[in-house]
């Protein structure tokens, strides 16, 4: 059982910068695809960026140029830093593994409990 674990969450003006940490335990992290989510009150969870095995990354549109997912496999940790935040960042964000590698919620098969991302005006 993959247990996931965000941190570094938190409040910032909008232009600002944000790191998000995520700990994966349970089983090597090498064998896993990872990716962050995100959600908004009133949406579906989005994900927003995806990392392969390989270090391959996709990102939604929204956020290219913009976040930078990362991941380092001897430590079991995944990042992803966020800059030049905007209000339509805010959302509760989770992190995700999956053992098929395609983009998109189906494909998950753990979930963090979410961090929480506030970007005011």
């Amino acid at each position: 059982q993959v247990h996931l674990k965000e941190s570094g969450g938190g409040s910032v003006q909008a232009g600002g910068s944000v790191r998000l940490s995520c700990t994966h335990s349970g089983a090597p992290m090498s064998d896993y695809c990872m990716s962050w989510f995100r959600r908004t009150p009133g949406k579906r969870r989005e994900e927003v960026a995806f990392i392969d095995r390989a270090g391959q990354t996709t990102y939604v549109d929204s956020v290219k140029g913009r976040f930078t997912i990362s991941r380092d496999n001897a430590e079991s940790s995944l990042a992803l830093q966020m800059n030049g935040l905007r209000p339509e960042d805010t959302a509760v964000y989770y992190c995700a593994a999956g053992r098929v590698c395609l983009f998109g919620e189906d494909y998950v098969n753990y979930w963090g409990q979410g961090t929480r991302v506030s970007v005011s005006e």
